[in-house]
């Protein structure tokens, strides 16, 4: 299920809006929150538009639209493409109600009362089943969304300890290392059957041979 939900503005990380969470959530995702704020940080211009980032037994997804990020924190188990469809409503309701005022503000969680809507759409998305039932009636999400193999899978370890990036490049670039280490290993198997067509036949030829003249003098 959605566990909690943070809005900020991309180009500073200035928190604008976040879910009101009880003790119990605050304690069992404080260190999350945490990973939270480094992915803040950590998103640029370049950054790829929606990402997952897993971390445990959660899963941190965020979506970035018009200098606004859209993070939640998730149950592992919980569909990303229903974790998107949720902060896609987020964003489409933010940008509607908060859209030209997010680049004037200086004070943080200028927009805190839009935890009412997020109260409310949270509660809707809570239970899988119920989630898939309403994310149906509601407008066609665009291609991009609804393929979630497209959404970049990142670590929490890859980010805090390898220094892993969320740039689209970073993610092109380890994109291309994969295609191309298929592509030698599909050239390698490639040459090995060539190698076989041209020299099987000589072989099977000199086997004979040798067959024959075993036979003969043995």
């Amino acid at each position: 299920m959605v566990r909690s939900t943070t809005i900020v503005r991309a180009s500073d990380a200035l928190p604008l809006a976040a879910s009101v969470d009880d003790e119990q959530t605050e304690q069992a995702l404080q260190e999350h929150k945490q990973q939270a704020k480094l992915i803040f940080r950590r998103i640029t211009p370049n950054s790829e538009p929606r990402c997952s980032i897993e971390s445990g037994q959660y899963t941190l997804h965020y979506l970035i639209s018009d200098n606004v990020v859209f993070l939640t924190i998730a149950d592992k188990s919980y569909p990303r493409k229903l974790a998107f469809s949720f902060l896609d409503e987020l964003s489409k309701e933010f940008a509607s109600t908060y859209g030209p005022k997010v680049e004037a503000v200086r004070k943080p969680y200028a927009f805190v009362g839009f935890d009412t809507f997020m109260s409310k759409t949270a509660r809707l998305y809570q239970d899988t089943r119920t989630a898939s039932a309403a994310s149906g009636g509601l407008d066609k999400l665009n291609d991009d969304l609804q393929d979630v193999t497209r959404i970049m899978t990142k670590n929490m370890e890859e980010l805090l300890w390898r220094g892993d990036s969320l740039d689209r490049m970073s993610h092109l670039s380890t994109s291309l290392r994969s295609e191309s280490e298929k592509y030698r290993k599909a050239a390698k198997n490639i040459n090995f059957q060539a190698m076989l067509r041209q020299y099987a036949p000589i072989a099977a030829v000199g086997f004979f041979i040798f067959i024959v003249l075993l036979w003969r003098f043995w």
